[in-house]
Parts: structure tokens; C-alpha cells; sequence
């Protein structure tokens, strides 16, 4: 049985601890049982007693980076028997190092996560960007807390999706709330009367059109995605979407909108395409609630990309 490890980085003070507490503790995929804590530096946020036994988190406080060693784990995997692992990495220390440590056999990374402070990025980004990226270029998530009102995050995402374009980003208020994402934030051209959707971009485009979807009502679009018709549906109809990871390497998806291609046709199951599609926002059958609804306007072969799996955000 495979052992999650959850590796969280960051400089200090960053808000890892609150990011471990607040929303990695409370996803749905965590197990319950014994889970191994490995907290390699210390912030003003601390683990109380209480919460480490509600928890059953078992907390090792790592001074020296070569104490996370293969005899260290696997001390700690017959000792404890953890049900995952979650380690809060020093985001000083080199990160490729523990992404290349010999864990114990049972022992998979499952997801590397991110947190920066809004209030010092830039100056990071302009001072100490090698160290900033070496923790940010592995990370599926990156969490720019702490964001005041003045914060550039067009900027800030830009600089970030240069380094690391999978990485799925998300801003938090001064008051630890998400801040929704707003048209200056999309990285393609919303006035545009026709959006051409980067490959990495699909998922930020996928979430957007869901929740926003008169932004882009009678609009023409152009993307990379897999063709896939499911069962039941009608010859006329598929979904050109996508392998979306939500959160971790567990939780991949196909993602996509239902698409009216004109007329019957056979089609490839997971064949690459480009397709340009119109976009409209109806009940694409009777007696469902209104949805984005895709028309095909033009579909051409696609060699597949390097990457098949994209992100949320």
C-alpha cells in the first residue's frame, strides 16, 4: 500500500504551518490514522499539543538537512507506520534534494506545495529569485498569501507561470481569503473576439467558462485537447477537453464541454486535436440546466504534447 508524501515548501514565515493546518489537513483525500510531521523549520505559527493529538500527527522538528536520510525513514516507517507523510521543508534548502531522497518502498510523492508572502515577493523576485524558484519550478501549488489591495498579481503570475507554467496559482487576502480571479488576471486576451488558449492554460480557461461564462458567449476559441465521446452520447456530440489534476497525482480527471459538431461523425477516442470552437452558454438537451455549450467550427490533427496532464489553475 502506497504511503503519500506531501511535501510543503517556503521561505520562513511564509505561511506553510497555516497552510498544512488550514487547508492540506482538511482535504478529503487525507487519510485517518498516524501521520508523520516532519517540520524543518520553525515560524511564529506553532503545532499545539491539542492539535497534534486530535490529529494524530506525530511532529519531528529537523534542524539539519541531512538528518532526512533513507535510515531516518525508514526508522520512522516501522516505528510509526504513517498513513502519508507531510514534510515542511526549509525553504533555504535545496529542494531537488529531498525530491531525490531514497524513501522507504511504500513511499510516493504525491504533491509539492508552495507558499509566498505577497508582501515580499517582489522584493524575491528582484533579489533572491534562484533560491525563490528552486522551491516554486517542482510545485503543483503556489499560494500567494498576505496580497493588499496594491498587489500586481497580473505581474506576480506572469513571473511565476514563466518559471513553473503547470503550477496552479492562488491569492489570498491580508484576511487568508482566496481572491477570485478577475479578467486582468486570465493569461489570454478576454476582448479578444477570438481566444486562443495556451496548452497550459486549459484549466484556468475550463474553470473561468464555468464560473463566468458570459465572458465568453458567441466567442471563438482555439485549444489543444483530446477527443472523447462517452457512452450514450449522440454521434453528433463530443467533449474536446483535457487530464486536468485538481490537487495531487490521485485526483486526475477528464475534463471538458460538451460539443456540437454539426452532423454525425466517428471519431478517434482520445485522438489530439486543435480545434476552434464557438462558444455559447444553453441547455445542450433537453430537460438539463443551462451549461457552456461548444460548436465546432474547425478541427485539425495535433501531435500530442510533452505534457498531457494539465492544471487547475
Amino acid at each position: 500500500m502506497t504511503t503519500p508524501v506531501y511535501i510543503c515548501t517556503g521561505f520562513l514565515d511564509s505561511g506553510k504551518t497555516t497552510f498544512i493546518k488550514d487547508t492540506l489537513m482538511k482535504q478529503e483525500w487525507i487519510e485517518e490514522g498516524p501521520t508523520l510531521l516532519l517540520q524543518c523549520e520553525e515560524g511564529e505559527e506553532e503545532y499545539s499539543e491539542k492539535y497534534l493529538d486530535e490529529n494524530g500527527l506525530f511532529l519531528f522538528n529537523i534542524e539539519e538537512r541531512e538528518k532526512l536520510n533513507k535510515t531516518f525513514f525508514e526508522n520512522c516507517e516501522k516505528i510509526y507506520h504513517p498513513v502519508q507523510v507531510i514534510i515542511e521543508y526549509n525553504g533555504t534548502w535545496d529542494l531537488q534534494e529531498i525530491l531525490d531522497e531514497d524513501f522507504p518502498r511504500n513511499w510516493e510523492i504525491q504533491g509539492v506545495y508552495s507558499t509566498v508572502s505577497g508582501e515580499t515577493l517582489d522584493m524575491y523576485l528582484k533579489n533572491m529569485r534562484n533560491m525563490l524558484m528552486n522551491q516554486l519550478t517542482e510545485s503543483e501549488l503556489i499560494i500567494i498569501n498576505r496580497c493588499g489591495e496594491n498587489t500586481d498579481r497580473s505581474a506576480f503570475r506572469r513571473a511565476l507561470k514563466i518559471q513553473n507554467p503547470q503550477a496552479q496559482l492562488i491569492f489570498e487576502g491580508v484576511d487568508g481569503n482566496i481572491i477570485p480571479q478577475t479578467e486582468e488576471d486570465l493569461p489570454y486576451d478576454l476582448k479578444a473576439d477570438h481566444i486562443f488558449i495556451d496548452d497550459v492554460d486549459f484549466g484556468t480557461w475550463y474553470v473561468d467558462a464555468y464560473e463566468h461564462p458570459e465572458r465568453y458567449e458567441h466567442k471563438k476559441i482555439t485549444f489543444l485537447a483530446q477527443l472523447f465521446r462517452p457512452k450514450g452520447m449522440p454521434a453528433n456530440m463530443l467533449i474536446p477537453g483535457r487530464q486536468i489534476m485538481t490537487c495531487c497525482a490521485d485526483d486526475i480527471r477528464f475534463y471538458g464541454y460538451p460539443c456540437n459538431l454539426g452532423r454525425a461523425a466517428q471519431i478517434t477516442q482520445r485522438s489530439w486535436k486543435k480545434v476552434t470552437v464557438k462558444f455559447e452558454y444553453e441547455a445542450y438537451r433537453p430537460m438539463v440546466p443551462k451549461q457552456p455549450v461548444l460548436y465546432m467550427l474547425e478541427m485539425e490533427s495535433a501531435e500530442k504534447p510533452e505534457e498531457e496532464v494539465v492544471y487547475l489553475g
